[in-house]
This record gives structure tokens, sequence and C-alpha cells, in this order.
């Protein structure tokens, strides 16, 4: 057992035994001189371990990543991205909905879309990146959706992964609306 010790600190005065209440239940405690500090580094190390096994960390729940990018740029040219995250199993229209993005931008009036159900391709979004955490295209997506590119979405009828999906997504929101150009 190695120990590391410190010496006696230096006496200012010559050690005197001194009695004191404590507060709690009128207990006494001697204090005799300025004793020299002690501290063994594996007791230390025993005693982390024996905390460490105590505590159960959970494991982390599975979540998916989001990153919401706007349609708008900011006065620098880079545009606005908002993280989110969410359980998956759910669809991209109600994550973002909860979360609270923007995904009718101009055509937020209850008029002006079908609340999900698919028919007026108002929540379209372009998929970044994670296109593999996605359910295929309904048909009502292809049918909709004909002459728009392969990674453009209605996000009333994706649905993102299982409730044990892991990993990222990049969504542009409003991708007609969008005033830049992504490079690769």
């Amino acid at each position: 057992m190695t120990a590391l010790q410190i010496g006696p600190l230096p006496r200012l005065a010559a050690p005197t035994a001194r009695s004191r209440f404590s507060g709690r239940g009128g207990r006494r405690s001697t204090a005799i001189g300025l004793p020299s500090i002690r501290a063994s580094a594996e007791t230390t190390a025993e005693k982390i371990t024996a905390a460490e096994s105590k505590i159960s960390v959970p494991d982390e729940a599975p979540s998916v990543d989001f990153a919401f990018v706007s349609s708008r740029l900011f006065p620098d040219g880079s545009p606005d991205v908002q993280i989110r995250s969410a359980v998956g199993g759910k669809k991209l229209r109600d994550i973002m909905l909860d979360g609270h993005i923007d995904l009718y931008g101009p055509y937020a009036r209850p008029l002006l879309n079908c609340g999900g159900g698919g028919t007026c391709a108002t929540c379209l979004v372009e998929v970044l990146e994670g296109t593999e955490l996605l359910s295929p295209r309904t048909e009502k997506e292809k049918e909709a959706l004909k002459k728009k590119p392969k990674n453009w979405r209605l996000a009333c009828q994706t649905m993102v992964g299982s409730e044990e999906s892991r990993g990222q997504i990049i969504i542009q929101q409003l991708p007609e609306w969008k005033a830049h150009e992504w490079q690769k």
C-alpha cells in the first residue's frame, strides 16, 4: 500500500489540547495541536471505485438528432440552423411541430395546408443527410413529388426510424424558397 505523506506542518505554538462542542447533540471533540496530514492514494481509489459501482448510470436513451436549416439567411450569409433531438417512430411533421420548427412558412394558415393528410405538399422538406433513417416514399409522396428531386420529402408522410433508432438527420426547410445552394 503506497501512501502519500505530507510531513508535519510547522508549529506556531506548542501543541495544546482544547475541547469544543460540535453543536450536534452536545458531542465533544478534542483536537490536539496541528496533526500531520496523510492521504492514501490506494484508499482513495478504492473509495471512488466503490462509489462508482453503487451508482448505476442508465444507458443513454436512443434518439435521433436533427439539424433543421431555415430557408432564410442571416445578414452575414449563413443559414439559421436549429438543433433538436427526438425519439424515432414518429412522423417528421410531428417532430418539427413539437420542436417549434417553422414547417409551413408562408402556408402556415389552416386553410393553406391539409393538416398532415399528404395532399397539399406544403410541408415539403429536403433531406440533406440521414435518408437511411427515414421511411421509403409513400404512394401519396410519389404522386405529389413526381418532378421533384429524390431527397425531397413530405414531412407529414415521412416516418423517422423506430423507437430504437440513433443517428443524425439534416433537413432543409422549404427547399423551394431557399436562398442558397449546398456545395459538396
